[in-house]
């Protein structure tokens, strides 16, 4: 018996950092809601109730709101980004009221002059893409797709209107190739697709069959791509989870940025809007202090320190693979006062002196405790924080006020379509 769905009509009022707009059921309860906006009245789905709040997604719109508008991706953007239903201007002012609001709540007073720096390209601009894969049982057909919101269910797609036309170029090809040689969807797991600047085009195909059929020269020459990497990945495993390669073919992916050429990983983090990151990097570097050692957390391949790093710059980072990029990346630059260390950002903390600039660009999570206690001790004269949540962010500036004073802030739309933002604080060191 299928099971019933619980409606119900609900008034939006604002939209909070989740990317979610808030109403009220007529129980009172809070529901926080995909795919509507403030001032709209709206029909819907209750997808998850608890006893203090509730969360749905919109079946109908009643009365809709002035900045609505239809989404390019009319099946799937919910899945990939939920703003396409808005005006792009309207998104921007969202983006910095978002930006405000974190602020505010922690009674910190931003200045209400900075902007949300993007370059109006607001579609084909993701230079990675992730995909799952769609096997119709009653047409035995298989098709790219992408997870459902909030849901273990996919939904099949055509294309992403985020991706850069090569990503779909070289995903259509690679379906092609699967489709031709009837490809099981249970032997398929993920395909991550990258694209650099330069048009090349890297694709990693993740299988749960240890036995999958390798790709043949003929396929290779199909795909047309620079790289290719047929990888198991364990079943039971989050998705693409390297377990064992394959089939390597080529070599990997690099872009210039900033003058700089730098090599990474496709399955790696690497930034995936270079326009957007590239005047980020030029805001930060007009801060960076050159009579000073700069410290780097967080740096993954090293695009910000080897960039804009000043006299000796030491760059941290967890992570093996990127690390290891990180090293390449030095060495092909030939920057000789660049140190990479393997570390944990909080495991490293000696490496953070009172006479040297910091540039931290940590994960969601924001900084770890033990580190903010070190730069409240250390008294770096200066510290530079780009973020992509500006809730956590405000948390930990919050505590870095006690010694510093904010002398530049600017947000970033990386993301356009989606309620993801970066957000740059410059602080300098009060005590003298």
């Amino acid at each position: 018996m299928a099971k019933k769905i619980k409606t119900e009509t609900v008034q939006l009022s604002q939209i909070v950092g989740g990317g979610q707009a808030i109403g009220n059921l007529e129980s009172g309860k809070k529901i926080f809601v995909w795919s509507g906006l403030p001032g709209e009245t709206v029909e819907v789905i209750i997808t998850k109730s608890k006893s203090n709040l509730a969360e749905g997604v919109v079946r109908k719109v009643i009365k809709a709101s002035g900045n609505r508008i239809s989404p390019f991706d009319k099946e799937s953007y919910l899945s990939t980004s939920p703003w396409q239903i808005m005006k792009f201007e309207y998104e921007q002012s969202l983006k910095k009221k978002l930006i405000l609001d974190a602020f505010e709540m922690h009674k910190i007073n931003l200045t209400s002059n900075f902007d949300v720096y993007t370059d109006d390209k607001i579609y084909n601009y993701r230079n990675k893409m992730e995909y799952a894969f769609w096997w119709d049982k009653e047409k035995a057909s298989l098709d790219l797709a992408f997870f459902k919101r909030s849901s273990h269910a996919k939904i099949p797609i055509q294309q992403s209107s985020l991706a850069m036309e090569d990503i779909t170029k070289a995903s259509k090809r690679l379906l092609e190739i699967l489709r031709k040689r009837r490809a099981s969807g249970s032997d398929l797991k993920t395909a991550i697709i990258r694209a650099s600047q330069n048009h090349e085009v890297a694709i990693q195909l993740y299988v749960k069959n240890k036995k999958f059929e390798i790709f043949s020269d003929d396929e290779l020459s199909k795909l047309d791509v620079k790289q290719f990497e047929l990888i198991y990945s364990e079943p039971k495993s989050p998705a693409s989870v390297i377990t064992n390669k394959l089939q390597s073919f080529g070599k990997g992916l690099h872009d210039e940025i900033l003058g700089k050429d730098f090599h990474y990983s496709t399955e790696g983090f690497f930034q995936v809007n270079l326009a957007v990151y590239q005047k980020a990097l030029n805001d930060m570097k007009n801060w960076v202090l050159s009579d000073k050692d700069t410290i780097d957390l967080y740096s993954g391949v090293g695009t910000i320190g080897l960039n804009i790093g000043a006299k000796n710059t030491k760059l941290i980072e967890i992570n093996e693979s990127a690390f290891s990029e990180m090293q390449t990346n030095i060495k092909n630059l030939k920057i000789k006062k660049a140190k990479a260390i393997l570390s944990s950002s909080e495991n490293a903390l000696d490496e953070i002196q009172s006479d040297s600039c910091v540039i931290v660009d940590p994960p969601r999570a924001g900084l770890h405790q033990k580190l903010v206690a070190r730069l409240l001790e250390a008294k770096p004269k200066r510290i530079i924080y780009l973020s992509c949540n500006p809730t956590t962010q405000a948390r930990d500036i919050e505590q870095l006020l006690q010694k510093y004073k904010i002398i530049f802030n600017r947000g970033y739309n990386f993301f356009p379509r989606t309620p993801h933002i970066e957000h740059l604080v410059v602080l300098d060191n009060t005590i003298a």
